[in-house]
């Protein structure tokens, strides 16, 4: 199958030269005029305004609307999940998918959008779309499905937040790529997602995350770009424009960005995840007759100057938040109209998809209030943010929400609550109009109309290249913060050394003619990873998602922490830290003689810098507290307000 690309034509006498866009089909019919051809999506027999690729997206969008049924257009607003094969394929986890099931869901007309988190090779991955894009292509109205993904590159995989796989480039987290204070950086990686997206069929990015964070217990610390809103603003603004291909909006290359959570979800209250009932809440402490949700808008901006082709609402209730002088609704940011129609619409002239975050319509049941029992397995189905309307019906959610400026929900299928909520007269004919219409407008701009499919023998070739891959080798090795050197310990130049490791692999430093031993009395340094502290989520329990929240200190029973009170008294001791989230590092600080601090980093890419090959530049890109008294004095919504850190904001050393 070739792939989406465009033919220069000779020019008809008369008319201005036109492009041919390549038509991608697996039996639709084709309509020739003079030399041009055209889909015949409809199978009619006739050139209709929406297979016409000479008109503009929207205007093709607004013709297809008025051919698409009521049951076709809510299901148009619903973004599912492509549905794989094996105990969690309802879920989207697997190697394949599962076609039965997909295609039933699809032939419903339930939905035309889904979240794809298969995890096989690039040309599996592709096949397998291509796959979903043959049942939808033989629909009524032929209309392509759009797909899309949570982040693919980076280091993390936490379930419900990133998508583990590495036939996809790997690079830091985001975090990590503010440490590098390096847009240009950015901006190639959106560059390159967007290629390995598009190669395998994946059309959208669930990403980036432009929230700010302030609240350092909070879970999802890792993938934002820090703390400061500035350095977030143009670190969201590259990432964005590198995704979609520039910043004049989408064309037939891109993928589309849905920049996320608007907004001030980074003030999580306690720190505590915004999709837990109990962390439904974000903290805005008022000052002098107003709040700080401003600065948690900034970053939002560099997303809007690069034309994002979506948003998504924050899960959270913005507790004590004002705008403009008037009280925020206490409702999350899904079901706000202040949020979405008067500030996102109406100050920001956002005019891209509105999607809401998965979920917000679904009950919250007993369990997913306290939490799965004790031996119970967690389950989807406990699933469900509908903060501040908990206690109304489904179909009240649904309404609320369109009401709000939504115009498509995450993580559903129920597109029969909305045909009901028209025919009872609680939501007009016009509202769903205009929010598919903004929807399917989009996939018109993608070329998905005209081609849908993608290479598989292409897709192999690009995902993961040899070119990508040591780009993001680059990045990780530009990502590393040198936080202590202490008598110059690092480098460790030259060969012979006796090395004591924990957490790494010995053959990644085997080519560098070091000996790794196992007692760290034979040894002359040692090397140890710990992960930054954390308590189990209430999340995990409900769901078996892994997110990291609660203290943010140190104890016996961190993870390799005692190991490295033991080893470091014996032997000079580099201690590595995944700054997942702000570790209070002060006991790390006092027993290593050097300290880096990492946010996604292969063992390769870090030998390159112990090693001296490349040296430490990376600066923090949030402080790091001194204990938890500090972090408890802190306000969640207020960036740099930690006394006396232990490492300020930007804090970074390099080699001599």
């Amino acid at each position: 199958m070739k792939a989406l690309r465009w033919l220069l034509l000779v020019p008809i006498v008369g008319t201005p030269a036109v492009k041919q866009p390549y038509l991608g089909t697996r039996g639709v019919p084709i309509i020739e005029e003079g030399r041009l051809r055209f889909k015949d999506l409809d199978r009619n027999g006739e050139l209709d305004p929406y297979e016409d690729w000479r008109l503009s997206p929207e205007e093709r969008a607004r013709d297809l609307v008025r051919r698409m049924s009521l049951v076709e257009k809510a299901g148009a607003m619903m973004h599912g999940t492509a549905r794989a094969a094996g105990p969690m394929g309802p879920a989207g986890f697997g190697s394949s998918y599962d076609s039965a099931a997909n295609r039933a869901l699809i032939d419903s007309g339930k939905v035309t959008a889904m979240i794809t988190r298969l995890n096989a090779s690039a040309g599996t991955i592709a096949a397998q779309n291509n796959m979903l894009q043959e049942i939808a292509e033989h629909r009524r109205l032929g209309i392509p499905l759009l797909l899309s993904t949570d982040p693919r590159n980076h280091v993390q995989n936490i379930r419900g937040v990133s998508t583990g796989g590495s036939v996809f480039s790997v690079w830091p987290d985001p975090a990590g790529l503010a440490a590098t204070r390096d847009t240009s950086l950015v901006r190639k990686l959106g560059d390159i997602a967007r290629r390995e997206y598009r190669a395998v069929g994946i059309q959208m990015a669930l990403s980036p995350q432009a929230d700010v964070a302030t609240e350092p217990r909070w879970p999802r610390v890792s993938g934002t770009f820090g703390e400061d809103a500035d350095l977030a603003r143009g670190m969201v603004r590259a990432y964005v424009t590198g995704l979609q291909h520039g910043m004049r909006g989408l064309d037939s290359t891109s993928a589309a960005a849905v920049v996320m959570h608007w907004v001030g979800e980074g003030a999580a209250r306690d720190g505590l995840d915004s999709q837990d009932y109990d962390g439904r809440y974000a903290s805005f402490a008022p000052s002098k007759g107003s709040t700080n949700l401003e600065y948690h808008v900034r970053p939002f901006l560099g997303a809007f100057a690069a034309h994002v082709a979506g948003v998504m609402p924050a899960y959270s209730i913005l507790q004590d938040a004002t705008w403009g002088g008037q009280p925020i609704e206490q409702v999350g940011a899904g079901f706000n109209k202040q949020l979405l129609t008067d500030v996102l619409r109406g100050k920001y002239a956002f005019r891209g998809v509105v999607l809401a975050d998965w979920a917000i319509t679904n009950d919250c049941n007993a369990r997913c209030v306290r939490g799965a029992a004790a031996g119970e397995r967690p389950s989807a189905a406990n699933i469900g943010a509908p903060w501040g309307m908990e206690n109304v019906p489904m179909r009240a959610r649904f309404v609320k929400a369109v009401r709000a400026g939504v115009d498509q929900f995450g993580g559903t299928e129920r597109a029969n609550m909305l045909v009901d909520a028209v025919e009872a007269g609680e939501l007009a004919p016009a509202q769903i109009d205009s929010a598919v219409a903004r929807v399917l407008t989009q996939r018109f701009a993608l070329g998905l109309f005209e081609n849908p499919y993608v290479d598989t023998a292409a897709a192999s070739r690009v995902v993961g290249s040899a070119a990508f891959r040591a780009a993001g080798r680059d990045a990780q090795r530009r990502s590393l913060v040198l936080l202590e050197n202490k008598g110059a310990i690092l480098p460790l130049r030259g060969t012979g050394h006796r090395v004591f490791l924990r957490g790494i692999d010995p053959s990644a430093v085997a080519h560098d003619g070091w000996l790794a031993v196992s007692d760290p009395a034979q040894a002359d340094v040692a090397i140890i990873r710990i992960g930054a502290p954390y308590q189990t989520s209430q999340t995990q329990y409900r769901t078996g998602a892994q997110l990291h929240e609660g203290s943010l200190a140190f104890t016996d029973s961190t993870p390799g922490f005692a190991e490295f009170v033991r080893v470091s008294a014996k032997v000079p001791t580099i201690a590595v830290v995944h700054l997942d989230r702000p570790a209070i590092l002060t006991p790390i600080q006092q027993g290593a003689r050097a300290v880096i601090g990492e946010f996604g980093v292969t063992d390769e890419a870090l030998i390159d810098v112990l090693s001296g090959r490349r040296r430490p530049s990376g600066k923090l890109p949030f402080e790091l507290p001194a204990s938890m008294d500090a972090v408890l004095r802190q306000r969640s919504d207020v960036a740099r307000d930690i006394a006396q850190p232990l490492y300020p904001f930007g804090y970074g050393l390099t080699y001599r």
